[in-house]
């Protein structure tokens, strides 16, 4: 892989770290102000308690002894000028297999300061960062709909890894009709092996840092089944059989504050009728529930998702920065 020499920042007056103990307001107002046109209940409510944070003194104390250690936007820093914070970039720490992953969040900049490359001078001092913090891996997620952000950070050396779209469905809406040649069914054990197979390969192991598969939810078991007893967590599964063969999977997780997730298990291919109405099956089944919601690669099977009732909220590409990092 290409090397990427990260330049020595130029010290600048307007470019500090940011604190933890007075921007968070600043910062959540920016946030708010920069992303409001995109903005799902999710982020308002991140806002909000980002809002909450900064007046919680408790936390606050707590936070910055914790920066680096749990996986929180805690450090970062902030463009400011006369006295008021007009940008910002956050920074997440990550540890998985014994490695340290940073991820780049929240790059804003108020709309009436873009163009003079306030972001650029932002990332970088959050990719230093992570470099001297002996990051293995650094990453960021951008909209497919912003072509401006992944220009800059393709000129920052970062290289579009995935691309996955987030879906939601409202339940108690008019559902279509289904193939009659799909046969749904509560799981079956056997079923797991092939259903494991394909989740692997819609959720790759590339991001487990990120996301990991909940697998003590996913999977059959009398252990499993013990740890959502004692957890007190309520899972449903189902099959959908063509021709006696397993054609797709699917499993609810329910989520406390959120939409209900969805993980959908299919075939690289064929698998469109299976996976229209697994998710028919899952809006049918779970009228009682508000939401529900599906991060699925982009390229697989959006129409089959999009049949089913489901409507594509944002499509993020994840990036990663190119690496090794050589000595500054």
């Amino acid at each position: 892989m290409a090397s990427l020499t990260v330049p020595i920042l130029v010290e600048n007056p307007q470019l500090r770290a940011l604190n933890i103990l007075r921007d968070l307001p600043a910062v959540a107002d920016l946030v708010e102000t920069c992303f409001a046109d995109t903005m799902d209940a999710e982020g308002r409510r991140y806002v909000q308690q980002m809002r909450s944070a900064g007046r919680d003194n408790q936390f606050l104390r707590w936070a910055s002894s914790a920066v680096d250690t749990v996986s929180m936007p805690l450090s970062g820093y902030v463009w400011e000028e006369k006295g008021e914070v007009i940008g910002n970039v956050s920074l997440i720490p990550y540890r998985h297999d014994h490695r340290k992953y940073y991820l780049i969040a929240n790059v804003a900049v108020r709309p009436d300061q873009r163009r003079r490359g306030i972001g650029r001078a932002l990332t970088l001092a959050a990719m230093q960062h992570a470099r001297s913090h002996r990051a293995d891996e650094i990453w960021l997620h951008v909209r497919s709909d912003n072509p401006g952000a992944i220009t800059l950070y393709e000129g920052l050396g970062f290289r579009e890894k995935l691309r996955r779209t987030a879906w939601h469905a409202q339940t108690g809406q008019a559902l279509p009709a289904v193939d009659g040649k799909i046969a749904v069914s509560p799981r079956y054990d056997r079923d797991w092996p092939l259903q494991s197979h394909w989740l692997d390969g819609l959720y790759p192991e590339l991001m487990n840092w990120y996301q990991t598969l909940p697998r003590n939810l996913l999977r059959p078991g009398l252990a499993p089944a013990l740890y959502r007893f004692f957890v007190d967590l309520d899972t449903r599964h189902w099959s959908a059989y063509a021709g006696g063969e397993l054609a797709g999977a699917l499993t609810w997780q329910p989520v406390s504050g959120a939409a209900d997730r969805l993980w959908v298990a299919a075939p690289p291919m064929g698998g469109e009728a299976a996976v229209t109405t697994l998710l028919v099956t899952a809006l049918r089944s779970l009228s009682w529930r508000q939401a529900l919601s599906l991060d699925f690669p982009a390229q697989v099977y959006p129409a089959a998702v999009e049949a089913a009732g489901f409507r594509a909220y944002r499509t993020l590409l994840w990036m990663q920065a190119d690496e090794p990092f050589p000595a500054v």
